[in-house]
Parts: C-alpha cells; sequence; structure tokens
C-alpha cells in the first residue's frame, strides 16, 4: 500500500515534480494559440501551416495517450513520466530552434508524444504515491496548481510572444524540465500494477493515430479540391475501420469496444465531442481574432482569455458538488447552450473592439457555461462504467476531446471559407470568423440536445471524481484507477 504522507518532505516533492510536469504539456496546449500570428509572420507560414502547428501536436497527444498510461502501468510509472519530461523538452527544443514552419510542426509532433507520455503518468504517480488518508487531498492540490497553470498560460504565452518572443514559448519547457526530472528520479517512488499483463496494443494506437492524421490532412488541404486529397480521406477512414476492426479482436485492446455498451458513457462521449469541437474551433480562431483583426497585442489578447479560465478554477469544483445534487442531465444540456450564447456575444468583436463592452461580456458567459459543464461530464463519465475501469474511461473520453478538438482546428475554416492567406488579412478573417462563430455556436446546441435526450441521472454510490478543480479548456480532466 502507499504510504507517503503529503506533510513530508518526500510528499512534497512528489507533489512538485507532478505539478512541473503535467503545467509543461498543459502550458502548451493553451500559450501557442496566442502565438500563431507572430509564428505565421516570422516563419512565412500559411494557415494550413497555423492550424497544423496546433494540430500536430494533438493528433499524437490524442492517438498515443492511453498507450501512455499503459507504459507506465507496465513498466513504472516513474520511468515513463520522467522520458515522457525529458522527450517533451527535447521536442520544445526542436520547436524553438525550428528554421522553418515544417520542421516546426514535425516537432509539435514529437511534443505529443512526450505529452501522451507524461501527461496520464503524473496524476498516476499521486494515486500511487500517497497513503489513502492524503491522496484526495494530494490529488487536489495537484489539480488546483494545474489549473492556476492553464489559467495562466495565455497570459504567459502573450508576454514571451511579446517580449523574448514567441520561440520562448516552447523554450521555457527546457529549463523546467532540468528541474522537474531529477526530483522525480531522487524523491518519487517508483511503482507499477502488477496485475498489468498481455501485449501493447501498439497497432491499436498506431492506426488511431494515422487515422486522425490522414483525416486532419485531408481537411486542411480540402481547399484545393485535388485527387491526393480525396485519396488521403479515404486512406483515413480505411485507417479508421481497420482501427475498429483491430480493438474489436484483440485479445488486450487500447480501447475496449464493449465500454460501449454503457449507453450512458456513450452518451457523454457523444456531447464531449460535440463541446469540445466547439471549444477547439472558438480558442484557436479567437486567439487569430483579437490579434488581426481587433488589433490586440499578444499579451493583450493572452490577457483577454483569462475570465474564461479564471471562473474555471474558482467554481468548477462548486459546480461539481452541485451537479451531485440535481444530477448531470441539467448542467450538461444548460451548459453547452451558455456557450453558444457566448460565441454569438463574439459576433461583436471585429475591427477596434472594446474589451470591457464587447469582449469580455462573451468569456465571461463562456466561462459560466464552462463551469456550469465540465465538472459534472467527467462525474457522469466515470459514474457510467464499473469502479475498475474508470482510468479507462477517464483516458478516452479526454482522448475524445482532443481528438475533436483537432478535427474542428482542421476543419472550421474550411466550413468558414477562410483562405490559406486570411490571417494576413483584417478584413477577409472578420468575415470568416463571423461565419466559424454560429457553426460553433450550433455544434454546441447539438450537445445540449443529446445531452437532455440520452444522459441520464447515475446510480446511487458511483465513483465520483478526485479532480474537482479543473481550468483546461482542451479536455476534461483525466482520473486514474485508484490502488488499494
Amino acid at each position: 500500500m502507499p504510504d507517503v504522507r503529503l506533510a513530508s518532505p518526500q510528499g512534497k516533492w512528489i507533489l512538485l515534480t507532478t505539478v512541473l510536469g503535467s503545467s509543461m504539456a498543459m502550458l502548451d496546449s493553451t500559450v501557442v494559440n496566442v502565438a500563431l500570428p507572430r509564428i505565421g509572420r516570422d516563419l512565412d507560414a500559411s494557415l494550413a501551416a497555423l492550424q497544423w502547428t496546433v494540430n500536430a501536436y494533438m493528433v499524437t497527444l490524442a492517438g498515443l495517450i492511453l498507450l501512455g498510461g499503459s507504459l507506465g502501468d507496465r513498466y513504472g510509472r516513474r520511468k515513463i513520466f520522467v522520458l515522457g519530461v525529458v522527450w517533451f523538452a527535447a521536442a520544445s527544443l526542436l520547436c524553438g530552434l525550428a528554421p522553418t514552419s515544417g520542421i516546426l510542426i514535425a516537432a509539435r509532433a514529437l511534443q505529443g508524444i512526450g505529452g501522451a507520455l507524461l501527461t496520464p503518468g503524473s496524476l498516476a504517480l499521486i494515486q500511487a504515491s500517497f497513503h489513502p488518508d492524503d491522496r484526495s487531498r494530494a490529488v487536489g492540490l495537484w489539480s488546483g496548481f494545474g489549473g492556476i497553470g492553464a489559467a495562466v498560460g495565455p497570459f504567459l504565452g502573450g508576454w514571451l510572444v511579446a517580449g523574448p518572443g514567441w520561440r520562448w514559448v516552447f523554450l521555457l519547457n527546457v529549463p523546467v524540465a532540468l528541474l522537474c526530472a531529477p526530483i522525480a528520479l531522487r524523491h518519487v517512488p517508483e511503482s507499477a500494477d502488477q496485475r498489468a499483463h498481455g501485449r501493447f496494443d501498439v497497432l491499436g494506437a498506431a492506426l488511431g493515430a494515422l487515422s486522425l492524421a490522414l483525416l486532419t490532412y485531408a481537411l486542411i488541404e480540402a481547399r484545393g479540391g485535388s485527387l491526393a486529397v480525396a485519396l488521403t480521406g479515404a486512406a483515413g477512414l480505411a485507417a479508421a475501420v481497420a482501427f475498429v476492426h483491430v480493438e474489436r479482436h484483440r485479445p488486450d485492446p487500447m480501447l475496449p469496444p464493449d465500454i460501449f455498451a454503457s449507453r450512458q458513457f456513450t452518451a457523454v462521449n457523444l456531447v464531449t465531442l460535440c463541446v469540445y469541437a466547439a471549444f477547439g474551433g472558438f480558442f484557436f480562431l479567437t486567439a487569430l481574432q483579437l490579434q488581426v483583426v481587433a488589433g490586440y497585442s499578444p499579451l493583450a489578447a493572452g490577457t483577454a482569455l483569462l475570465p474564461t479560465t479564471a471562473l474555471m478554477l474558482l467554481f468548477s469544483s462548486r459546480s461539481g458538488a452541485l451537479a451531485d445534487r440535481t444530477g448531470p442531465r441539467l448542467p450538461l444540456t444548460v451548459g453547452p447552450l451558455l456557450c453558444a450564447v457566448a460565441l454569438l456575444l463574439m459576433l461583436r468583436v471585429g475591427e477596434g473592439a472594446d474589451y470591457l463592452t464587447d469582449v469580455l461580456p462573451a468569456l465571461l458567459v463562456m466561462g459560466a457555461g464552462m463551469v456550469t459543464l465540465v465538472a459534472p461530464l467527467t462525474a457522469t463519465v466515470l459514474a457510467s462504467v464499473d469502479a475498475s475501469r474508470a482510468g479507462l474511461a477517464s483516458g478516452i473520453n479526454n482522448a475524445a476531446a482532443r481528438a475533436a478538438g483537432l478535427v474542428a482546428v482542421a476543419a472550421l475554416p474550411l466550413l468558414a471559407g477562410m483562405g490559406a492567406e486570411a490571417y494576413r488579412s483584417p478584413t477577409a478573417f472578420d468575415a470568416a470568423f463571423d461565419r466559424a462563430m454560429p457553426i460553433c455556436a450550433g455544434v454546441l446546441v447539438l450537445g445540449s440536445v443529446l445531452a437532455f435526450a440520452l444522459v441520464r441521472r447515475p446510480a446511487p454510490g458511483c465513483r465520483r471524481p478526485e479532480c474537482r478543480t479543473h481550468g483546461s479548456v482542451t479536455a476534461p480532466p483525466l482520473e486514474a484507477n485508484r490502488p488499494g
């Protein structure tokens, strides 16, 4: 049984290293959006290259995050966590030194692999190290500090872009890793799941990531309408079919199909796909809209986004407690509708937009909607499966959210008629943004309708999430299996 106490020096070191590790990945998922206009200008990148700067990271992270958790259970959680930290830092260094957009995109894909190793590992280390009496408090502190990191991410990114330059958005990860990895090796006990057995589903992970990559490429490049794009899209669909076939026939699949026998689990993942697709498109385009059209500096644009994550950080735990009393159906119905209203309010944000009257009201409503729905969504995912599969269910839900976000970043500019050089023209970008926000709002309304029609109150006494404070806008919080 784990026996490290939170008040002990070792307990504090464990908490520090897990917060540092998870913060690297969490910050990178939010700060890069703010840096995109400067990256495009400095590297002479097209809109498609900027989409890939975001999506190359998300493809490998979403496709491999379940495998990353399994590797830690088998080979040692500390070992895989440290490997992820070092890998992530090395890829970040390559991002920061990238001379071309192509090298930057390749480095971002490598970053996603590191993120898939360290993201599930940070929480698993806490679950496996701390005494049961201290575990919930340790998880609460870990998620709270992580939420603070997510909240300051856009501000930090804006400050770096406006000051030292966008490359420091990535280079900053290197000194953090140099601090994090030695602390982990010295102070974190190694642990593994003795029940882990069988072969790793490497084929399933590869097919999943390949399918996402091919479909993303087809959506981003679809403006050209070439035969190569059509063939790539067909290959992506074929890889998706092959992925499903492999998962149905493997003895130890990465994504067991039978987990979707739970209608509640299937329903809440459909809601997740809708809401996080809209969130992904919204935050990608808004960071550009504020700078390209409204004329905000990177620092002002990053600071402008603070209210949404701040509201989540302050009120997500209270939202979860309220949903425990009312059931998840109401917040999962109302939350997406609030977010849809926020996206329609963003139509007021144009050239010379005033922050207090045009931008802030939309972001406050957006934050209220996210506060309302994110914590109940996570709780419903955990409550819809057997307690022994809670970690798997959370991982699937987290991967689904990230996959939805990357598809939205790929598809939304196409659906909104955004040209390859649109971000260089305030007029063209503003017109496309005004077409994109109603599309995102419609997807949120669809999520609300699905929640109202399909989500039901879970059985009494089901598992509740330990990560009650959450500030990330890219994916719901992860939960790990709890050791005895």
